[in-house]
């Protein structure tokens, strides 16, 4: 009990430090959306590759990308702030530490998913299915991979660092997830390289939600999820040693 309480007390802290930026949580929501918006209305008559069945769950998975600078950002500046030390002396243990910031930062990428499958539907009305209701749950398995590793680069650099680490999970979500170019005009080796990578796995897994795919579930479902899945318990475990080796040195 006195666990659970910790983690809220220290949940609620880290929501209120993101409210008072406005300002970012404003481009959190509105770039993705803004960019959904603007590459459909261009490029969706001249390539199958934005049609929004696809281009929506491959946006979906790269808003998520930018809640790992999102987090590492505001733990970053916990440090520099000294407001991490301070925990260090307090009986806050480091999952608990850990899981304070995940939870703060879940609602933000719900906030995402939700808004970008609205928009989707608005600008193409048969894209509004019932697999909707399946596709936000299981973006909690995007959510929490960046956020895992956001926590990770967080721990990890100071605040004048951490801006550039984090950007290589946005330009692995951007470059090497497919959602830009088919994969299929790749070489074989390239190709699988990329299936080892979470990127791909990402946008793969909600395309596949969105369209409903009834053949092969263990390769188009279950495969992605356990990729997914496998990055974010190690991103965790790190991010988790390393805090109580941080502890211990204090």
């Amino acid at each position: 009990m006195k666990s659970v309480r910790r983690i809220l007390v220290f949940t609620g802290r880290n929501i209120k430090e993101i409210i008072r930026d406005p300002l970012s949580l404003i481009f959190l929501f509105a770039l993705p959306v803004l960019m959904l918006v603007l590459f459909y209305s261009i490029f969706h008559e001249l390539t199958p590759q934005f049609q929004i069945i696809y281009l929506a769950p491959s946006m979906i998975s790269f808003s998520h990308a930018f809640l790992s600078l999102f987090v590492s950002l505001i733990l970053s500046g916990d440090k520099e702030s000294a407001f991490i030390t301070r925990l260090y002396t307090t009986p806050i243990r480091s999952y608990e530490f850990i899981i304070g910031y995940m939870l703060s930062v879940i609602p933000l990428g719900i906030i995402q998913t939700v808004s970008i499958l609205l928009f989707g539907g608005i600008l193409e009305p048969s894209f509004f299915s019932i697999n909707m209701l399946v596709c936000v749950p299981v973006s909690l398995v995007s959510i929490l991979f960046f956020t895992s590793f956001g926590i990770l680069f967080g721990t990890l650099f100071n605040q004048k660092a951490v801006g550039g680490v984090s950007s290589i999970m946005i330009m692995g979500q951007s470059m090497l997830s497919g959602m830009w170019f088919p994969l299929e005009s790749l070489s074989d080796r390239f190709n699988a390289f990329i299936k080892i990578l979470p990127f791909r796995s990402g946008s793969m897994l909600l395309q596949n939600i969105m369209m409903g795919t009834k053949t092969d579930a263990f390769e188009n479902l279950f495969k992605p999820l356990i990729i997914l899945s496998v990055y974010t318990l190690a991103g965790w475990g790190l991010a988790i040693l390393i805090y109580m080796r941080r502890m211990k040195e204090k």
